[in-house]
């Protein structure tokens, strides 16, 4: 999705009024309790909550110049990698094999095998259509936000196809968000988040 994500897919940016701003407040709440305690400092309610529309449906919430959660159409909010890797708990985990980690950061999406070998990991609880963290063997951060096509229990029945469409990863556009060809009207969109997001970049040796 955002393997070659530039400034030039931006559409529209708008300030959302109080009343949108509390329901997107509120179903990143119920998705993700585990940010609960940190709502108030992520998306103060007295600082404008801007949606930016990008080509494919795409949706980004962006709170003082910061890319924070995004989505497709009116589906589930999923957190920037930056966002996730400073909460790092708030998301289910699926964790694929060493050999899938290469195809991972080169924007694959997620193959059930790389899922169901003995260097994966998968969590029954996960049901098909469910954001989650894509951890990798013996790596500490997630390498990516999945979203899952099928539940972990047929992932692990079924074992072949696409078992989770890979939605962001390290290194593709949105996280190298300083190389964007920003407009005057988006100058920081991407970049802030390098500088109020202050975590240390995961880094992945795919020999």
């Amino acid at each position: 999705m955002f393997k070659k994500f530039s400034s030039d897919e931006v559409s529209s940016q708008n300030q959302v009024k109080a009343s949108v701003q509390r329901k997107i407040r509120q179903s990143i709440a119920d998705e993700y309790p585990g940010l609960e305690a940190a709502l108030d400092d992520l998306l103060p309610k007295k600082s404008p909550l801007i949606v930016v529309k990008c080509q494919n449906h795409l949706n980004m919430v962006v709170v003082n110049n910061v890319p924070l959660f995004f989505n497709i159409r009116d589906g589930p909010y999923m957190p920037t990698l930056r966002l996730l890797h400073q909460y790092p708990s708030i998301m289910k985990k699926l964790q694929v094999d060493r050999g899938a980690i290469k195809f991972v950061l080169a924007g694959a999406n997620i193959m059930c095998p790389g899922l169901t070998s003995p260097g994966g990991a998968l969590d029954d609880e996960v049901d098909a259509e469910t954001p989650v963290a894509i951890m990798a063997e013996g790596k500490q951060h997630a390498l990516a936000i999945g979203f899952t096509k099928m539940s972990a229990k047929d992932i692990k029945t079924i074992n072949k196809g696409i078992g989770v469409d890979n939605m962001h990863y390290l290194n593709d556009g949105l996280w190298k968000g300083t190389k964007l060809r920003t407009p005057a009207s988006l100058v920081g969109l991407v970049i802030k988040c390098y500088e109020q997001i202050n975590v240390p970049c995961a880094v992945y040796d795919i020999r």
